[in-house]
């Protein structure tokens, strides 16, 4: 939030409080704020909040008193976004949306509009500390673009900014936090899997291969997913720990971890981007809200210091920290 005055921010304002109270910031510092609201793309015939979103946007900016642009990335978003999470699903993989969203969409499609326009930064209104660190997503956004990105909200808890924005007299100050997906908005990740490829109910099996219940289809899950069965013999909770597609059958357990594992200590990963270089002991994250666990960092491979707590998931991101601060990531391939 150094030297901003006079500088020309663009800002993403999604229709929510974290973004609002970032451009309120700048706005404040003396920079030259304009507000975008980035349109995505929506399930045709599902529960769309797409407009009410951007008229929220709208009020934001009209209260600061700031220029308001809509950017339409929605051919992108369905290209890089959902395109990639069916074809995980439907190869038995874990995808990552919001990841791609990031590096494609919301920073990505994002800095290159501003710039266009003449913008000396952008900003959002992410976390990258605290209890709703968000930099989990962001090992993927080049580099160029990460550093040439505020986070005005980035330190503060989310107390705080919520009264920032009563403060600031925001008109999403009460406003609730998404729980969706990116842009998927009020639509579940659940709910749209099963509008794409519908129900296919299949047998659930114990680690012993003993029916334990009913699952509504093998593509509607992910690895180390808990997951509510059908006409279950045993009181859950239930986890998935491997996946038959061809046969549409899961094997669950109680726990994240089935009994056989082979908690090595190794992740293979590839696709890496690094914003840093590191020598030495890291911390790696391999799934979001997941423990971070001390290793070292090698070709491709992450090596545990301990043995693994849980077993890393194909197509997941696995996310790399030295003293705190994140210097890059790589999509799991084993």
């Amino acid at each position: 939030m150094e030297n901003v005055r006079g500088k020309n921010i663009y800002v993403g304002l999604s229709g929510g409080v974290d973004s609002a109270v970032s451009a309120a910031l700048l706005v404040r510092a003396g920079a030259h704020v304009t507000g975008v609201f980035i349109k995505g793309w929506y399930p045709p015939g599902m529960p769309c909040t797409w407009a009410a979103e951007r008229r929220d946007a709208m009020r934001v900016a009209a209260r600061l008193h700031i220029p308001f642009l809509t950017l339409d990335a929605g051919p992108a978003y369905k290209r890089s976004v959902i395109d990639y999470l069916l074809a995980e699903y439907r190869a038995g993989r874990t995808p990552n949306p919001d990841v791609m969203c990031n590096r494609d969409i919301k920073f990505g499609a994002f800095y290159q509009c501003a710039k266009a326009l003449g913008a000396d930064a952008i900003a959002m209104g992410h976390y990258r500390s605290g209890k709703k660190d968000q930099s989990y997503f962001l090992w993927a956004v080049p580099k160029q673009i990460l550093d040439a990105t505020l986070f005005p909200v980035g330190n503060k808890e989310k107390g705080e900014v919520r009264a920032l924005a009563e403060r600031f007299n925001l008109p999403v100050a009460e406003k609730k936090d998404s729980q969706g997906v990116c842009f998927l908005g009020s639509v579940s990740v659940e709910e749209f899997l099963k509008n794409e490829f519908g129900v296919s109910p299949g047998r659930a099996l114990d680690e012993k291969g003993e029916v334990v219940g009913e699952h509504d289809g093998v593509l509607l899950s992910t690895l180390g997913q808990r997951i509510a069965l059908r006409n279950a013999s045993e009181t859950g909770p239930w986890f998935v720990l491997a996946k038959d597609i061809a046969k549409n059958e899961l094997t669950v357990g109680k726990t994240r971890l089935p009994a056989s594992a082979q908690t090595s200590g190794e992740i293979l990963f590839t696709d890496a981007n690094w914003f840093s270089e590191s020598s030495g002991v890291v911390d790696a994250q391999y799934r979001y809200r997941g423990p971070r666990v001390q290793g070292h960092l090698g070709n491709g491979r992450f090596i545990s210091v301990i043995p693994l707590p849980e077993i890393p998931t194909p197509g997941q991101s696995i996310v790399f920290y030295c003293s705190g601060e994140l210097i890059g990531g790589g999509i799991i391939t084993a």
